[in-house]
Order: structure tokens, then sequence, then C-alpha cells
């Protein structure tokens, strides 16, 4: 019997997993570091000359950001790799208190969870675009909508104060923004309702809107589970990323030199 992930996928091999950004960042890095060590070393060894600190942190950022680029790791990962060590030699100079990296460790980790699983950083959307999405929504009669991946639910919240006939739901992986999105709903008695998961284990046919803002990563899978799951006549959005080689029924803007919102009349 095959075993698969919640999301209904394979479990990762070895193989797959060391394809995750994050991994192969991590990697470039212990290996940089290990090697402006071998250089350092050699060169106190034959030559009699020390690396400055420093400069011994930019070229291993240097290096980290050469090896992500020839893996062609998203441009971000560049930034993340040249500054890392630096940032952290300079952290480490400042003397800061442990609990502090350990307080920010834990706000980052349960603001982005796992995102280096999913490949999905935390996006939020802003009010043009909760107007345009309320104007896609079928007007003639109730509906069930859900936007997998709803942060901290402005939009979801949004569209259930327009739409108190309708059921707007959220769904969230990543524990605080879930919390301050159920808090929320609580504070101002809104209708809408969140739940703490993966939009994996949610069955499309439940809906009638499925609204995604993931990234270019997720949007492969997500076709696939809509197409087998969502009801003929059912909508998919899709906020600033478009699915490869699936043509969209209709392309809207929410404000000029704005992402776009892809739609998808199932």
């Amino acid at each position: 019997m095959k075993s698969v992930r919640r999301s209904g996928a394979k479990l990762a091999s070895p193989e797959s997993v060391f394809h995750l950004p994050a991994v192969q960042a991590l990697f470039f890095q212990i290996l940089s570091f290990f090697l402006v060590l071998l250089i350092a070393r050699s060169l106190a060894a034959f030559f009699g000359m020390s690396i400055n600190l420093w400069l011994a942190a930019f070229f291993q950022g240097l290096l980290a950001a050469g090896f992500s680029y020839w893996r062609k790791l998203a441009s971000w990962w560049l930034a993340i790799q040249l500054f890392f060590p630096l940032v952290l030699l300079f952290a480490l100079w400042l003397q800061l208190p442990p609990t502090l990296f350990m307080l920010g460790f834990l706000v980052l980790l349960f603001l982005y969870w796992t995102t280096f699983r999913t490949q999905v950083p935390f996006y939020p959307s802003g009010t043009a675009t909760w107007q345009a999405v309320a104007e896609l929504l079928p007007q003639e009669r109730a509906i069930r909508f859900v936007d997998i991946g709803s942060g901290l639910g402005g939009l979801t919240l949004n569209l259930a104060e327009r739409r108190p006939d309708s059921e707007f739901s959220g769904i969230e992986i990543a524990p605080l923004p879930w919390l301050v999105s159920v808090l929320r709903a609580f504070l101002t008695r809104s209708g809408a309702r969140f739940k703490r998961g993966d939009y994996g284990h949610l069955d499309f046919a439940a809906y009638d809107v499925v609204f995604a803002y993931l990234s270019p990563v997720a949007m492969p899978a997500l076709w696939e589970k809509a197409r087998a799951e969502m009801r003929a006549g059912t909508l998919l959005l899709s906020y600033e990323f478009p699915i490869p080689d699936a043509v969209p029924t209709m392309v809207v803007s929410s404000l000029v030199n704005q992402p776009r919102i892809y739609c998808w009349r199932m």
C-alpha cells in the first residue's frame, strides 16, 4: 500500500526533498561555509595570511548566492543567501540575548509554518482585490466560497460582510494567521468561518467559488485538484498567478499596474 501525504500526494523521496528550494538553500550555505573555511585555513597554512571575519562572511554569502543562481532558484533566494551570513554575524556582534532569537524564531515559525514544503509564502491581498472578487461572484443566488490560504482573513471577512446571504470560509495552514483571522471573526461577529489545515483535505465539490492566492509553484497541483473535484459551472479564481497551459475564461485587474485575477469556469 502506497503512503500518501495529507494533501493526497505521495510522500516525498529524499531526492525530491532536495529539490525543495529551502533545502537547497540550506545545503548551499553549509557547503559555502566549509569552502570558505578551507580557503581560509589554506591561506593561513601556506602564506601566513588571515581573512577578516566579515570578509569571510561576505564570500560565504557570495558563494551561496552563486550556487543558488546556478540552480535557478527564485531571485529572492539570491538576496537571502548573500546577506544571511552577514546578518547572522552582525546579530552575534550585537550580543543580543538568546531569548530574542527564540522569540523571533517562534514568530516566523507560526507565521510561515510549512512554507518550506508548500512553497506558498504569506501573501496578503488588498481592498481593491476584495472589491474585484466581490464583483465576480454570482449575484443571483447564495453561494459557498472558500479562500485557500486565507492568511489574516481579510478577503473572507470582507465578502461575508457584503454577502450575508452566502457562506464564506477560509483555510490556512500557518497557526498565527489562522488565529488572527478567527479572532477577527469573533470580535466583529462575522459569519465567516476559518479552519486551520491543508486545503488538500478539502473537497472542492462543496464550493461554488474557490479563491487562491498561492505561488507559481502551487498552481499545477491546484489545477489538477480543481479539475478533479469542482462541479460544472463553478468558479476557480487565482490572484496574480496563472495556471500554466490552462487558458482562463476571463482575466480582470483590480487596479492599473496591479496583479490580475485569473478566472476559470469549470
